[in-house]
């Protein structure tokens, strides 16, 4: 029984987040800190009820979700063209290993002076940062997949006719798929900081905003259990993505097949 207990993801989660709960309630109700900044969990639960019955805190959840699933796709195929190109020839390894080293290190905050200049503070600015955000860790992630593939695999599937499309579609990223997801993973988490702090500076995209705009709102009055809701929100979301989407699909792939890093 307690085995079963301690091995069971789902549980030792709750079990977590209740002892987080338990503490911040404590800390709460002992006053230390101020009320005001420093809200009681079931203040925090009825604002959180409140904003969604409300129905404004769903639909900006959402916006800012179909903006990082719209950045992951482009960050995606940026991520397997530049990667398999990579793979093909010593020249576009030597370039992409330059624009990795230029453009990796740069934190996407930096660069909103010039995507402002560039694109406005529109959507295709949110974007572009959250691209920035996922591109090079996929990128990489994917390199260090392909690279360990024995080189005798793609010379098979050249021999088998492929082209290097297919050699990318069919033997390289099936082949690396823990690397693969691994650096889904990661651009995901990326995806999710980028949008939410380009969502703070841009505000509200044509008369659209975020949760991240949410969130600044809430600060800007002042509203505490309100802000602690709009991180609720977030930290929710990324628990769910990463228990049921992605440990489903290494469950489905990566366990099943016997893959391992």
């Amino acid at each position: 029984m307690k085995n079963k207990f301690i091995h069971n993801k789902f549980i030792l989660r709750i079990f977590w987040i209740l002892i987080f709960a338990l503490i911040w309630q404590g800390l709460a109700m002992s006053k230390v800190f101020n009320p005001t900044s420093f809200p009681r969990i079931e203040t925090i639960l009825y604002s959180l009820t409140d904003d969604v019955l409300k129905g404004d805190m769903i639909f900006q959840t959402l916006y800012s979700l179909s903006l990082i699933l719209k950045g992951l796709i482009i960050g995606l195929l940026i991520a397997i063209i530049l990667s398999g190109l990579s793979m093909q020839s010593k020249v576009f390894e030597g370039l992409v290993e330059t624009i990795i080293s230029i453009a990796h290190p740069l934190p996407g905050i930096a660069l909103l002076p010039l995507v402002i200049l560039w694109l406005g503070i529109g959507e295709k600015a949110i974007i572009f940062i959250i691209v920035h955000s996922v591109l090079w860790p996929l990128i990489l992630n994917l390199l260090t997949g392909f690279k360990s593939i024995p080189k005798i695999y793609r010379q098979i599937g050249k021999n088998c006719g492929l082209n290097t499309l297919g050699v990318i579609r069919h033997i390289l990223i099936p082949a690396s798929l823990p690397y693969f997801i691994t650096g889904l993973k990661i651009g995901w988490a990326r995806a999710w900081r980028a949008v939410i702090s380009a969502e703070m500076v841009f505000g509200a995209v044509g008369g659209t905003g975020g949760l991240g705009w949410f969130i600044f709102k809430k600060r800007v009055f002042m509203d505490s259990p309100g802000l602690f809701g709009g991180l609720i929100v977030i930290i929710f979301i990324g628990i769910v993505v990463e228990d049921l989407l992605f440990d489903r699909i290494e469950k489905m792939t990566i366990r099943k097949w016997g893959m391992t890093i």
